[in-house]
């Protein structure tokens, strides 16, 4: 079972028993984190799209830590004027351990088929 929430403004595939790195976030390491913004869960052959969100389905999670990326270098140069100019960014990321994956029996009962033949 797989779930796409929305966090960040960016949509992110969590499967229980993994982590994931998602914008940075104000929660203190070893605290319990809620995606409560589910687009799509996908069990087996089944699945449930929300409209937008589906109602009465979260994915829990417990912040490890947070972390830096890699490092972008920015080089902008005006050709044959003498301007350069060289700066650099690491974006800060917050990352999540997906615990759970929680939807209400009934959303799942209605789920359809995605796979018919």
């Amino acid at each position: 079972m797989y779930a796409v929430v929305e966090a960040g403004g960016r949509q992110v595939e969590l499967t229980a028993g993994r982590f994931v790195d998602i914008d940075m976030v104000s929660a203190e390491s070893d605290q319990e984190f809620v995606f409560d913004k589910v687009l799509m869960i996908v069990d087996g052959d089944k699945s449930v799209v929300g409209k937008p969100y589906i109602e009465g389905a979260q994915v829990t999670g417990r912040v490890i830590d947070h972390v830096r990326d890699k490092k972008i270098t920015v080089y902008k140069y005006r050709p044959k004027k003498g301007t350069r100019k060289r700066t650099g960014h690491r974006q800060h990321h917050t990352r999540v351990f997906v615990s759970s994956i929680k939807v209400k029996e009934k959303v799942l009962s209605e789920a359809k088929d995605t796979y018919k033949k």
